[in-house]
């Protein structure tokens, strides 16, 4: 006999499915200039924006974002997260996906970039200089007084007939009547900033929401490749590699669904679901070793050395490892008809929320 919790859950989990597509496209791409998370104040061309607002309210060229006390995440390209401080003002110069500019007229931003292709020009206007981002890594803008901050990554800085190269360490300040120089700054300063700690911790919860997102990818089908694709649960856009996995630069990792055995996983521990966070350095020098795991070492796993390959490649760890509940809320939709599933390119859902077993 079927459990009455379990079809409180399946309902919980279509109502959540069904909001979820309500609120966002997700048969599209977001573009560059979509709003992922919001807190506070914030508003797009004096219009107020809230968390029903993420998926759907998007700056288009010339268009405005405005934070008083509050925070705003905005997607550019696939893997690259701006995060907005408070009481600062940000433009959308282009937001096309070969060239995205934005422009910091006021307060802070800070830029996570945890994957970069050559063809991406992703660039940040503040003042009278333009700065390009040019590897995976952090970067910090601030428009008064004007600088570019490079915490780990690599930029070029071009103002007038002007450029330097930043690498991981150094900023510019971008002083009128000053030539363009390299300097050292402090860290302990920069890690106790706000926005450096709401960029920490947002980019954490990105991290899970990739996890998440890459095992319902993985149980039901829907995967087409790198790009963002749409998790209900968390309520955001999560970015999912095309292959393999990498550390983001606050330490969190992001799986493409064939690896996402490799990621912290779901346990059992008196009925609720938990995660089991290995520490980066620690799965960097091999010492993780995943439950339910084959003793193969996966192929081009760059900086693994000694992780297996979970079973999970093979399609028998996320029923083994996923929580009862969290598994009832991912097959409700299913079983309740075809609410749109993992859908890909770069998009969110389509056709059904995942195949049903």
């Amino acid at each position: 006999m079927e459990r009455p919790g379990r079809r409180i859950w399946q309902a919980v989990a279509f109502l959540l499915a069904l909001s979820a597509v309500g609120a966002a496209d997700t048969t599209q791409m977001p573009p560059p200039g979509t709003l992922n998370y919001v807190e506070g104040q914030v508003s797009v061309e004096g219009q107020k924006q809230t968390p029903k607002s993420v998926g759907t309210t998007y700056l288009e060229p010339n268009q405005v974002l405005d934070t008083g006390n509050g925070n705003a995440e905005m997607l550019l390209t696939p893997g690259v997260y701006m995060r907005v401080g408070a009481n600062s003002e940000v433009k959308m110069i282009s937001p096309g996906l070969a060239d995205t500019r934005v422009q910091l007229d006021s307060g802070s931003a800070m830029v996570e970039v945890d994957e970069l292709f050559k063809e991406n020009n992703v660039s940040v206007v503040v003042g009278d200089a333009t700065t390009r981002l040019e590897k995976n890594g952090l970067y910090d803008f601030h428009a008064n007084p004007a600088s570019v901050r490079v915490l780990d990554g690599k930029a070029m800085v071009f103002e007038g007939d002007q450029q330097i190269k930043l690498t991981k360490g150094r900023e510019t300040l971008l002083t009128e009547a000053q030539p363009l120089s390299k300097e050292k700054y402090n860290k302990q300063l920069v890690e106790e900033d706000p926005l450096y700690r709401w960029s920490k911790l947002r980019s954490e919860y990105a991290s899970e929401s990739n996890v998440e997102t890459a095992n319902a990818l993985l149980m039901y089908g829907g995967w087409y490749g790198p790009g963002w694709y749409w998790d209900p649960f968390w309520w955001d856009f999560a970015f999912m590699p095309g292959d393999g996995m990498f550390w983001g630069p606050f330490g969190g990792a992001f799986f493409s669904p064939w690896w996402v055995g490799m990621a912290p996983y779901y346990g059992y521990y008196g009925g609720y679901r938990s995660y089991y966070h290995y520490p980066a350095t620690a799965a960097k020098s091999g010492q993780v070793a995943p439950p339910l795991a084959r003793s193969v070492a996966p192929a081009g796993a760059a900086g693994l050395k000694g992780v297996s390959r979970p079973m999970a490649l093979r399609g028998m760890a996320p029923r083994a490892m996923a929580m009862p509940r969290m598994r009832m809320m991912r097959m409700a939709a299913p079983r309740m008809g075809g609410m749109g599933g993992f859908h890909g390119g770069m998009g969110g859902f389509r056709g059904g929320f995942g195949r049903g077993r």
